[in-house]
């Protein structure tokens, strides 16, 4: 973990050197406590996140971390391609949901990356993470279905 970007109380958010075995460790650990919580809650245990391996977690670009005391509680991923922030992760620990910690990882990478749009997608049936993007500003552009207990919901948000 690198570059600290933003503070709140004894919190920070920096940009994550995913390529780091101890750091993506403690991004999968984080996936996978924040993973559990969306598979019980769509009712599907076959989410790819939870299969997810280090080296998989590297292949997903630009990480940010929102530490609290040097913990790691909630993380992004992304990549950036002609003009389009992708996210590939947005996740938060458990035990630090309704903390606004997603709001801030989505702030932080509105903030640093001049883009023109951000597309992003996630179960059609998480509930919360479906109000979480259309309260901050995300349209739906389509619904994708991947198996009889699978949907994807599509998003972008022009910027």
């Amino acid at each position: 973990m690198d570059t600290q970007l933003e503070m709140r109380d004894e919190a920070m958010i920096e940009r994550m050197d995913i390529r780091n075995p101890r750091v993506a460790e403690q991004v999968l650990n984080l996936q996978r406590s924040a993973y559990m919580i969306e598979a019980e809650l769509i009712g599907y245990s076959d989410l790819p996140p939870l299969k997810d391996t280090i080296e998989a977690l590297q292949q997903c670009g630009t990480f940010y971390g929102y530490l609290i005391q040097n913990k790691l509680c909630g993380a992004i991923a992304f990549k950036t391609e002609g003009g389009v922030i992708d996210i590939y992760r947005l996740m938060v620990h458990p035990d630090h949901f309704k903390k606004e910690i997603a709001k801030m990882l989505l702030n932080v990478i509105e903030s640093e990356n001049r883009v023109k749009k951000i597309i992003v997608s996630t179960a059609s049936n998480n509930t919360p993470a479906v109000q979480f993007y259309i309260k901050h500003g995300f349209q739906v552009v389509k619904d994708e279905i991947i198996n009889d207990r699978l949907s994807l919901t599509h998003f972008e948000k022009m910027l």
